[in-house]
């Protein structure tokens, strides 16, 4: 199975579906098969195991042209995006203790749920 993800005139993910593999020898046999079932547009091809494009797309995922790469949504003002991996990093990492734990943007700690 394939999937593939259509794109809004901002490079954000609007939908992502699967196609049968007999629908897809190509990348672009792909996009022309979903073009031709659910119309035009822009389909870019996306992985569950991220071997192509980074991350596997979801609804609201940004597709960056210059990264080729699927970025979720950045979750708090103060995480930056780590390049190599394209997801987003908290300034300082989960601690390993016992948990759980939550990220508190305001203070940029993570704090123990009790």
């Amino acid at each position: 199975m394939a999937h593939y993800a259509r794109l809004n005139d901002n490079n954000i993910v609007e939908q992502v579906i699967v196609i049968d593999n007999v629908n897809e020898p190509t990348e672009a046999a792909g996009i022309e098969y979903c073009q031709n079932l659910l119309g035009g547009g822009v389909w870019k091809k996306t992985s569950y195991n991220a071997s192509i494009r980074k991350n596997f797309a979801g609804i609201g995922f940004n597709y960056d042209v210059i990264r080729d790469a699927f970025i979720a949504p950045k979750p708090y003002a103060s995480w930056t995006l780590n390049e190599s991996t394209c997801q987003w990093q908290p300034p300082t990492a989960m601690p390993t203790t016992e948990g759980p734990w939550y990220w508190d943007d305001p203070t940029t700690t993570w704090i123990k749920r009790t």
